[in-house]
């Protein structure tokens, strides 16, 4: 039964503290959400990621470093206290949670090299400036033109769309994908859903991951125009022909890839367009500021916390008190 507890214990607390925090994060966002409308698409994608992942890892933080030491420290092995219902019943939707998010990840990992495997099959690699990744070109009735895979990443594109656009616009699409490659946004979009898909009942995180789905986009698309105005209208122009291409109805649905358009709406195209044009009547490169603190963000809130953690977990008076907290937490889920 000790053992039983302890995995309890752990198994509730990380559904709770993730639960919790994600709605902090969420009601956080909408705070600051009108303040960062001045902030560069990056600014806000890499704030935006760093708030999505913050609950799980702060979760994981506080159960490896807090919960974990105190219970085996401090909890006899001979307490006699059970696994209540309402603690199993949290510890279950926890495992469900978790063990749904591992298979989500699995079958989306699966879907996209089954699906990338079957567009190589008939696809012809080219090369094409302003991209270091193996390109190919293929037919597909969808206008296609996406970075596809996390680990070896390659850019597919469908014929109609080297048929459609232009040289220069061409190689704005491109610099837009080159810009999801320099930000790894494949691999962080298959971590946001893994948070997402943890927290079934939680279904606020959904609104930070679609406002992180459009800052990348528009991100990528100021990374594509920072050289000079021109670029932003071809870019403009290249969305405007391959959004007309699209099959009514039809959206894109490979879950580890950056698409030039596909994920979004007509509307999400229509703002983009917008502030492409801005971009371009402002001047780029006023208009497009590139934040290094931005882009460490993740990782210096990560470092944070880990840091303050450790600094604190070294105080043994704090797995006394946590431990003391687990007890209350296991008589009022008696």
């Amino acid at each position: 039964m000790y053992e039983l507890l302890g995995i309890s214990l752990v198994l509730a607390s990380l559904l709770t503290i993730n639960a919790l925090a994600s709605v902090a994060m969420a009601a956080c966002w909408r705070l600051i959400e009108g303040a960062l409308q001045t902030r560069s698409a990056r600014t806000r994608a890499e704030i935006l990621f760093a708030m999505r992942v913050s609950p799980p890892a702060l979760a994981f933080i506080s159960v490896a470093l807090f919960l974990i030491p105190s219970y085996v420290v401090y909890e006899p092995y001979g307490s006699g206290e059970v696994v209540s219902k309402k603690l199993a019943t949290l510890a279950i939707l926890s495992a469900i949670g978790v063990g749904f998010a591992l298979w989500r990840a699995l079958r989306s990992w699966a879907a996209t090299r089954s699906l990338q495997q079957e567009w190589l099959s008939s696809a012809v690699q080219i090369t094409l400036g302003g991209i270091t990744i193996p390109t190919f070109r293929f037919a597909n009735s969808f206008p296609i033109i996406a970075v596809v895979g996390t680990v070896r990443p390659r850019l597919f594109i469908a014929e109609q769309v080297l048929e459609i656009l232009s040289k220069e616009e061409l190689t704005a699409a491109i610099a837009h994908e080159s810009g999801h490659l320099s930000t790894h946004d494949n691999f962080k979009r298959s971590l946001l859903r893994a948070c997402r898909d943890a927290l079934m009942i939680v279904p606020c995180g959904r609104s930070l991951d679609r406002a992180w789905a459009e800052a990348a986009e528009s991100a990528a698309d100021e990374h594509a125009v920072q050289q000079n105005a021109e670029t932003a209208l071809n870019l403009a122009s290249a969305l405007v022909k391959i959004a007309k291409l699209i099959p009514v109805g039809a959206r894109a649905s490979v879950p580890m890839a950056a698409f030039l358009v596909g994920v979004e709406e007509t509307r999400g195209v229509k703002a983009r367009v917008r502030r492409l044009l801005e971009i371009a009547s402002n001047g780029c490169r006023h208009s497009v500021p590139n934040s290094a603190i931005a882009r460490i963000l993740p990782a210096t809130m990560l470092g944070f916390l880990l840091t303050l953690a450790f600094a604190v977990a070294s105080n043994p008076q704090v797995l006394v008190t946590v431990h003391s907290m687990i007890e209350r937490a296991v008589n009022l889920l008696s």
